[in-house]
């Protein structure tokens, strides 16, 4: 299934079963993109000559850092997509966790692990932004 038609299925097919297979494969996909991110990473770290310059070993640091940070994000990601997988076997992906309403097929498109629609996410943002001002 394509983009293009996963878009003109009628609203009241959302999430359907070849909805829901189009988002398993594209989470499916995005999850093994980022274990191969990982073993890359984890092999060009082992494979790291020490430089002998403390200007090359400080600089080969805060590229590694960069990296393990890097890693880091994508490690929360594959925690999201495994969530997100885990909502799509109990039938609840594609809906909102606060309203129980459709998140969308655009917004999942954009972001497969969403859980929360648009204006759910704003609301919420919107706490945390007033929480946060003096």
């Amino acid at each position: 299934m394509t983009t293009r038609e996963l878009l003109q299925m009628p609203d009241s097919e959302y999430m359907n079963e070849a909805q829901l297979a189009y988002f398993r494969a594209e989470l499916q996909k995005m999850r093994a993109e980022i274990i191969n991110d990982i073993r890359i990473t984890t092999d060009h770290l082992r494979e790291t000559p020490r430089a002998a310059d403390e200007l090359d070993r400080a600089a080969r640091e805060e590229e590694q850092s960069l990296e393990i940070r890097l890693r880091e994000r994508e490690a929360t990601l594959l925690r999201k997509i495994d969530q997100a997988m885990k909502r799509i076997q109990d039938g609840t992906y594609g809906y909102c966790d606060m309203t129980g309403e459709p998140i969308g097929l655009r917004r999942l498109l954009a972001r497969p692990t969403a859980t929360l629609s648009i204006e759910a996410k704003q609301q919420a943002e919107t706490r945390e932004r007033s929480y946060r001002s003096p």
